[in-house]
């Protein structure tokens, strides 16, 4: 089984993340979930951009990202949703030994962080809502290239909802269930594929 590291969204560790980690373990799996807001959460967007401008933004979310992982073996799965995402795809581009990267409504051109190529040895999978209000077709496209032209495996999935956190059942005005379930057995899916290689 995988030991996997899932990074939460901009709105910290709900319960959305802390669920989809059960799902994981239940199969098997090894979840760590850092917290980088010390138990902060937000409920909406906006106060949460505020506050992570506040702490340093994007360069301190970085350090964050690096130190979650320092004490961690190299062989591990990065995922994450949104803003986790991109913690994900920067450790699966940058740190040896990756095995893959599950990105959940985020990917961004391996420019945006400094990257050249992505890793031939590092399969990914990639979700978003067909109507997500943060999606960014033209970083989708970039990164998807990126991945393809080094050789590794690359799955996108989309789903025919709106919203942005569409697993996280405690924002309700986001929450698909039947996407979300579907998402899921994508993702175990891909998973048990990495187990086999």
């Amino acid at each position: 089984m995988a030991e996997i590291v899932l990074f939460h969204s901009v709105l910290g560790l709900r319960p959305g993340v802390t669920d989809a980690a059960e799902r994981l373990r239940s199969a098997g799996h090894v979840v760590h979930t850092p917290d980088f807001y010390g138990g902060k959460v937000f409920d909406d967007y906006p106060a949460a951009f505020q506050w992570v401008e506040s702490i340093g933004d994007i360069p301190e979310l970085i350090s964050r990202t690096q130190a979650a992982v320092a004490d961690l073996p190299e062989d591990l799965v990065f995922a994450g949703f949104s803003n986790g995402g991109v913690s994900a795809e920067l450790l699966a581009a940058t740190r040896p030994g990756a095995r893959a990267a599950v990105l959940l409504h985020a990917a961004l051109p391996l420019e945006a962080f400094g990257a050249q190529t992505w890793p031939a040895s590092v399969p990914v999978q990639v979700h978003y809502a067909a109507d997500d209000p943060f999606r960014k077709q033209e970083s989708i496209d970039a990164f998807a290239a990126a991945v393809r032209a080094s050789g590794a495996a690359y799955e996108f999935f989309e789903y025919p909802v709106s919203g942005h956190l569409i697993t996280d059942a405690s924002l309700p005005d986001e929450y698909h269930q039947e996407s979300a379930q579907t998402l899921f057995e994508q993702v175990l899916a891909f998973l048990e594929q990495i187990d086999r290689t």
